[in-house]
This record gives structure tokens, C-alpha cells and sequence, in this order.
């Protein structure tokens, strides 16, 4: 639409956070100026327009960050967060002039369970990749959390449906009678329309601008921003966790891979060492699952921290940036696991099969039928059978 969004900064003190719109042919729209209800010394890390329906005016810009709790010594000091608003927010008429009338936020909790029922939180929030889908509207979000607590240290990565979010910002406002009062669900009348709904959408199809929006609906919108509930990740887990480690993930890319067993997604987690992991996380038994490492890459000479990764699907390449530069690295390497079939196999690389000479990439239009590829088990006895350790000579019909 031609309109730049951001989350930035704009003094030099840093004290003035805000989410931005400026540039298009709308009216330039920001957060409401050292409000802490709406941000409290946030640091930005995605923003991503999802359409919320097949209904344009509909549609919202997700943002996501982590930010200082206002909350009592006991609560975590950072939560991170969910926040969006409609592409079409005009701002209020009277009150909220130039700033989003339909800004809502919900926390992302991102944690492990404890045997005594006390959850572990991984509560700050370093990068998050988006999965697209079929559908548009439904893409799958990974996130990479971090633990920095004096006892506690360590890593995350979560993932998170659009149905899990959309019900969080469907469901009840949070609400605070006052600094030293618990925060609780709202009880009270909710104006019309409801609050962070978009203006000439498929609920307000009458209604052609925020700025038509009665005052009652802007004012609970400055003064109740926050969603009761938190968005929890697809069963209520992490995908996968590292603690007692020396490092912590700073930025995840995620690649999805046809193989001759299914569809795997390979994760990319960069670290803060300057190393990039390939993970893949296999499903098993009552939610259980099997976390396999396929390869740790250094990726510059120095050692830095990874700041962002992108990967080409066109050139089978992944890209990286520190502080120092830019680099890629190819996003397989199956000549490195040797000629053998059983060694390809039990690499369980899903861009890695025996093509009957060597191990190379899968290709799943291949009709060679000496293909093998396990992923899912790596059962080099079952998939090898009748060809050498030396994987180009065979022995006995399979």
C-alpha cells in the first residue's frame, strides 16, 4: 500500500517508543505518546501483515516485541508480546487524533512445564519466522525465546497458530482498577463496536473510518490495550528446548522439505556464538517428540552473534548477517555424509538420499529405484539391504 510501517525510537534520549505508519497516502498514525499501558521500553523484532478474512478492510499488521513489565517486583521484568492493528485505522476523532484506535496486544508464553506444576518461562522474545501456508490467513509462527535469569538460562522455540491468536484477541480485555489491584478479566459493557474491530470490515460493513467510531469505543480502547489472556503455543509446549548451555538462539529461518517419507519443516537457529544449528523435530508417541541435530555450522571466521537469516528457495541457499557482514551457506551438504548408503541413511537428512552411487540431494520426481532415504527411523539394515558398505556395488537382488 505504499506506506511505511515501523517500530522505532524517535528521540535521541530513546524514551519515545512507537509504532508508526507514515509515507502512503493515510494519514500518518502512531501509538499513543508515553502511554506504558500500550508500550513500556519495547525492542522490536517482526512485523508481518496476516488478513484476518477475504474481506481487505479486515486486514491487520502484526507486530511482535518484547517489552519491560509495569507490573510488581514478582511478575518476570520482560514480556514478550503480540500486538496489531488494522491497515485502515484512521485514529480517533476527538480523542486518539493520529494515533491507532485500534491497537491491542496479548503476551506470548513461551514455557515448559514443571513436575510441580510451576511453569519454566523462556520470556524473551529474540526472532520469529513466518511459515506461509495454503491459506493466507492461517501461517504458522515460530518463535526463539530466551531465558537470562541468574539461575535460569537458556532457549526456546515455539510455535503458534493464527486460531490460538485471533481467540486471545476475541476474548476478554484486561483490566486494573488501580497500581496496586490485580490485573482481571473485564466484566463491564463493552461498547460498539467492539474495540480493535476494523472499520467497513465484515462486522462494521456500515462503518467507512475509525474516526466514526463512537468516543466510548476509542476511549476503551486508549485505556484497555492489553488481552487478559496469553497466547499459548501449539500444545502448550515448546517444539524444542536448550538449557546448560554456553550459547542462546538469536534468529530462526525454517525451510520447508519433501522427502520420501513426508513433509519435514528443517530448522535454521542461529546462535549467539556465530554458529547456525539444522534441526529437524521428529514426532513420536502422546505428543512426545525426537529432536535430531543433522549439522552446526561456524559460519565467520570471528565469531559473532547472528543477527537475521534468510533463506532462497531458487538458489538452495541460506543467508546469514552479523555485525561483520553477510554471508550463505548452502542449505544441504549431503556430499559431506560420503558414498555409503548406509551412512546417508543414518545421516536422516531429508535433502539427503543414496541415489544408488553416492548421497545426494532428494528429489522426489526421481524414479530411480534405488533411491534410499529414511528419515523418520534411519534403518540403514531395512533401506541398504543387498548394497555394500561402499554403497556402488550390489551384492544381492533387494
Amino acid at each position: 500500500d505504499e506506506e511505511l510501517y515501523s517500530g522505532v525510537y524517535i528521540d535521541f534520549m530513546g524514551t519515545d517508543a512507537a509504532i508508526f505508519r507514515a509515507m502512503g497516502k493515510q494519514a500518518a498514525m502512531r501509538t499513543d505518546q508515553y502511554n506504558s499501558r500500550w508500550l513500556n521500553d519495547p525492542a522490536f523484532v517482526h512485523v508481518q501483515l496476516i488478513p484476518d478474512s477475504l474481506e481487505r478492510n479486515d486486514d491487520k499488521l502484526y507486530f511482535f516485541f518484547r517489552e519491560k513489565s509495569t507490573d510488581s517486583p514478582h511478575s518476570p521484568t520482560v514480556f514478550s508480546r503480540i500486538g496489531r492493528v488494522c491497515l485502515n485505522d484512521d485514529g480517533g476523532h476527538c480523542c486518539l487524533v493520529n494515533k491507532w484506535s485500534t491497537f491491542l496486544k496479548a503476551r506470548l508464553i513461551c514455557s515448559v512445564p514443571g513436575a510441580d506444576g510451576i511453569e519454566t518461562h523462556f520470556d524473551e522474545l529474540q526472532d520469529v519466522f513466518i511459515q506461509q501456508t495454503q491459506d493466507n490467513k492461517n501461517p504458522v509462527i515460530y518463535a526463539v525465546f530466551s531465558a537470562s535469569g541468574s539461575v535460569f538460562k537458556g532457549s526456546a522455540v515455539c510455535v503458534y497458530s493464527m486460531a490460538d491468536i485471533r481467540m486471545v484477541f476475541n476474548g476478554p480485555f484486561a483490566h486494573k482498577e488501580g497500581p496496586n489491584y490485580q490485573w482481571m478479566p473485564y466484566t463491564g459493557k463493552i461498547p460498539y463496536p467492539r474495540p480493535g474491530t476494523c472499520p467497513g470490515g465484515t462486522f462494521t460493513p456500515s462503518m467507512k473510518s475509525t474516526k466514526d467510531y463512537p468516543d466510548e469505543v476509542i476511549n476503551f480502547m486508549r485505556t484497555h490495550p492489553v488481552m487478559y489472556n496469553p497466547v499459548y503455543p501449539i500444545h502448550r509446549q515448546p517444539l524444542l528446548v536448550r538449557t546448560n548451555v554456553n550459547y542462546k538462539f538469536t534468529t530462526i529461518a525454517v525451510d520447508q522439505v519433501d522427502a520420501s517419507d513426508g513433509r519435514y519443516e528443517v530448522l535454521f537457529l542461529g546462535t549467539d556464538q556465530g554458529t547456525v544449528q539444522k534441526v529437524i523435530v521428529l514426532p513420536k508417541d502422546d505428543l512426545e517428540t525426537e529432536e535430531l541435530m543433522l549439522e552446526e555450522v561456524e559460519v565467520f571466521k570471528v565469531p559473532a552473534p547472528i543477527k537475521s537469516m534468510k533463506i532462497s528457495s531458487k538458489r538452495q541457499q541460506l543467508y546469514v548477517s552479523s555485525l561483520s557482514g553477510v554471508t550463505h551457506l548452502a542449505l544441504h551438504r549431503c556430499d559431506v555424509y560420503g558414498e555409503a548408503c548406509a551412512d546417508c541413511c543414518l545421516a536422516r537428512d531429508p535433502y539427503c538420499a543414496w541415489d544408488g552411487k553416492t548421497c545426494s540431494r532428494y528429489s522426489a520426481s526421481s524414479k530411480r529405484r534405488s533411491r534410499r532415504q529414511d528419515v523418520r527411523h534411519g534403518n540403514p539394515i531395512r533401506q541398504c539391504r543387498g548394497y555394500n558398505s561402499n554403497g556402488n556395488i550390489r551384492t544381492a537382488m533387494s
